[in-house]
């Protein structure tokens, strides 16, 4: 797997030894936190996912996801982030097997994966979109319009949200085609092997905008999708460390820095601000 270092301008020792001082005695007792100030950096899993998370040519890793987390890292006495491209279905057994720290990447809340994972209070929030071509010619509103015609594919990342709705709508899975990053399915779009690709309504937008493409149109919000909040996810029994990043979060928040670093990506500070972990790993 490849992975992107996002270097800091000071040295990482120096960096962690000023920032620690600051920090409270809850989250210096945290043996994790401590493993990471003294490596001098998390390990962060991300998905090549604009606006969530990018990777640029020289490989430096920015998105709205990665930059939250840069910034808490940064407090809490972790000058660095070392982050790893995943897909969304490999991000949790990732984090499980201990490959990853902490995934910043858009993972939206669902029960099972809050059960699987420690989710931090809410970062992002999204709703579902489709990329068809200009016109929409098969009138997709929803995932079950798709379903209702049979000879209409759709494209999903692997085991990512998308997936599960179009399947859960009654989309037969040979219908459903996996999409291993967004430029493929907006080709497979405009080649017509499929008929629409299926992501979050940032990520189509940022896909369209780049494409430049008047033969290409978006749908959205996709009719019958719930809105989703993703969070950092860390591993269960790394508690303490998600409960220091919670600290951190709620001070960007409050101070307004929060608003700064994700609504440039065209997130809403405040649908994050609206919501709580405990509500979303609740909801249905």
């Amino acid at each position: 797997m490849k992975k992107f270092a996002i270097l800091g301008g000071m040295g990482a020792a120096a960096v962690a030894a000023i920032i620690a001082v600051t920090m409270p005695s809850t989250a210096q007792d945290d043996a994790k936190l401590e493993q990471l100030r003294a490596q001098g950096f998390a390990r962060v899993a991300i998905a090549n996912e604009p606006p969530y998370t990018a990777v640029a040519a020289d490989g430096k890793v920015s998105g709205a996801a990665p930059d939250v987390a840069r910034v808490i890292f940064q407090h809490l006495g972790v000058p660095d982030i070392v982050a790893s491209i995943s897909e969304y279905g490999a991000m949790i057994p990732g984090l499980q097997a201990g490959r990853f720290d902490v995934v910043t990447a858009g993972l939206f809340m669902k029960p099972e994966r809050c059960a699987a994972v420690a989710y931090s209070e809410p970062v992002l929030c999204d709703a579902e979109a489709l990329l068809v071509k200009k016109g929409n010619p098969k009138g997709f509103k929803s995932y079950g319009d798709i379903a209702k015609d049979t000879s209409a594919t759709v494209g999903a990342p692997g085991g990512g949200t998308e997936e599960k709705l179009a399947l859960e709508a009654g989309v037969p899975r040979d219908r459903v085609v996996v999409v291993p990053d967004g430029q493929s399915g907006l080709k497979m779009v405009q080649d017509g092997r499929i008929d629409a690709y299926s992501l979050p309504v940032l990520s189509i937008n940022d896909l369209i905008k780049k494409a430049n493409d008047p033969n290409l149109e978006v749908i959205a919000p996709v009719e019958g999708a719930p809105v989703y909040c993703d969070g950092a996810a860390f591993k269960k029994g790394d508690e303490a460390l998600r409960d220091a990043f919670n600290v951190e979060l709620a001070k960007l928040k409050k101070s307004g820095e929060f608003a700064k670093i994700i609504e440039p990506y065209g997130f809403s500070a405040a649908a994050a601000m609206s919501t709580t972990m405990e509500k979303l790993c609740a909801a249905k």
